[in-house]
């Protein structure tokens, strides 16, 4: 009999699909049959005429599967979809017989499916498919990922938790800083242990899981890059340069591994801002240049300075769903994760009750 694990996340930019895929090449040197689906496609890049989700490529590749998109990914959970379904126009009956189809035909055999939530946990409620229904249709355990920095965190895990009821696996922490261990592992999980919410682990934050260079920003954003020093350093988070340069000082100087957003024509902004130990870059927006004494300032410093077209909003919200999403992920992410996996996390604990095929079970 398969045994089904719903990766989902208490938000978005948790790493489920680097955990999905190598939670499946664990199961697969375990001698497990392992299959994949990701029924929202919800990480849309347009290629070639069509909108479709990277993640569900990657699995295809990683896990060697036979599989056609369309199969692996039934729902394409684009704003088009989303504004059709709040007009009427999608019915929820007919995508959650089409999702079941779909996975009982990539089921068919296996020791084990992974099926990847799309989002949170919430997206697709408008047409009956957030992470919850989908696990109820598809008779589904749900491994929570969750990101965790303060006590408050448990508010969203425990949530979830009550969300889920009793398809509920347990909790997965992701990404946890050295200094939140401590907290994490002495109070937290006790906590929610004793609130029936199993901590399978916490994988520690590498940063190049956690962010993404500067180049791989500028080729995202297709900004001009002005200045000729490095641009492997990583970014994690934005500030915007849009008060008065003291103002803008003090809280630079608060922040690490950032990149400034401001205007191209604030060129007292730009120069506090490189006077900011933690600004790994400036993303100058509205297509202008910064003086010569500015790109000079920065390649004294070794601060690349990014142009980019668009206004400074859009650059703002297109940035930080570059970074929710993490860097491209590909072949040697997942092995990264797989490592930690393996490290931190109690993996046969979570692949509980799966056996391989001619296995008593």
């Amino acid at each position: 009999m398969t045994k089904t694990i719903l990766v989902t996340s208490t938000e978005e930019g948790t790493g489920k699909t680097a955990v999905s895929v190598a939670l499946g090449l664990l199961a697969r040197e375990r001698g497990l049959d392992v299959g994949y689906m990701k029924p929202k496609g919800t990480r849309l890049r347009s290629r070639v005429g069509k909108t479709l989700d990277e993640d569900p490529m990657l699995a295809r590749e990683l896990l060697d599967l036979d599989a056609e998109m369309h199969e692996l990914e039934p729902v394409v959970y684009s704003p088009t979809f989303i504004e059709q379904a709040v007009r009427g126009q999608e019915s929820a009956e007919d995508l959650r017989e089409q999702v079941s189809e779909h996975f009982d035909s990539l089921s068919a055999g296996r020791d084990l499916m992974i099926v990847e939530g799309g989002g949170s946990l919430t997206t697709g409620g408008i047409v009956d498919l957030t992470d919850a229904d989908v696990a109820e249709l598809l008779d589904a355990e749900v491994l929570v990922l969750a990101g965790y920095g303060h006590p408050g965190d448990a508010d969203d895990v425990l949530a979830a938790a009550r969300s889920l009821e009793d398809r509920l696996a347990g909790v997965l922490f992701n990404a946890v800083t050295d200094d939140a261990f401590d907290q994490l592992e002495t109070d937290i999980t006790p906590f929610l242990e004793g609130e029936d919410v199993p901590v399978f682990g916490a994988l520690p934050r590498e940063q190049d899981l956690a962010g993404i260079t500067v180049g791989d920003l500028a080729d995202e954003l297709g900004a001009d890059v002005l200045t000729d020093v490095p641009t492997d350093a990583y970014v994690e988070r934005f500030s915007v340069g849009a008060m008065g340069s003291d103002a803008a000082l003090r809280h630079f100087r608060r922040t690490r591994d950032a990149a400034v957003i401001t205007g191209g024509d604030r060129s007292d902004i730009q120069t506090t801002a490189l006077q900011a130990p933690g600004v790994e870059c400036l993303i100058l927006t509205g297509g202008h240049r910064p003086s010569g004494a500015v790109v000079g300032k920065a390649e004294e410093k070794g601060v690349p300075i990014l142009v980019v077209q668009t206004d400074t909003l859009t650059t703002i919200d297109r940035a930080e769903g570059v970074v929710s999403e993490g860097r491209t992920r590909d072949a040697t992410t997942v092995e990264r994760m797989r490592a930690l996996l393996a490290d931190h996390a109690d993996v046969d604990e979570i692949l509980a009750g799966v056996s391989a095929s001619g296995d008593d079970d």
